[in-house]
């Protein structure tokens, strides 16, 4: 009867360890596993330079999302962006991609607009910008270009 009962606690605290394992994966690695109630919005970028999925979406530094895709649409990088439905994003908004840092990780940042018109979910967000080129403007620094 011993034996049997020091089995039976080293296989629920078997158990118990392989569920905080899958809890603490699922948490670190920002999985979904059921359907989440956000709204996907859709930005087109001519240059994304170097923007990853995963990366964070911010309003006044505030994280409000996440880029959970990027696809090439007729030329210029389509990005899908996963943002809280607590926050309505304009459809006069500006997306654009900051640096975090000197030589930081990329993320996405919104700039609201004026507009009472809010973008519904599978909308897309008309103003953005690329994210600025230091090594074309340092070309252009060099050689003498300036202007362009």
């Amino acid at each position: 009867m011993r034996k049997f009962s020091l089995e039976l606690n080293v296989g629920i605290f078997f158990i118990v360890g392989i569920l905080c394992l899958a809890y603490l994966s699922i948490k670190l690695g920002k999985l979904e596993i059921v359907g989440s109630k956000d709204t996907v919005i859709y930005a087109t970028f001519s240059n994304i330079g170097g923007l990853k999925e995963g990366a964070e979406v911010q309003i006044a530094g505030v994280n409000i999302g996440r880029v959970k895709g990027i696809t090439l649409d007729d030329y210029q990088a389509k990005v899908r962006l996963q943002i809280s439905t607590a926050v309505p994003i304009q459809d006069d908004a500006i997306a654009s991609i900051k640096t975090k840092g000197l030589v930081g990780e990329k993320f996405v940042e919104i700039t609201p607009g004026g507009s009472d018109n809010v973008i519904t979910n599978g909308g897309t967000l008309q103003e953005t910008l690329p994210p600025f080129d230091i090594e074309r403007a340092i070309s252009k620094w060099v050689f003498g270009k300036a202007s362009d």
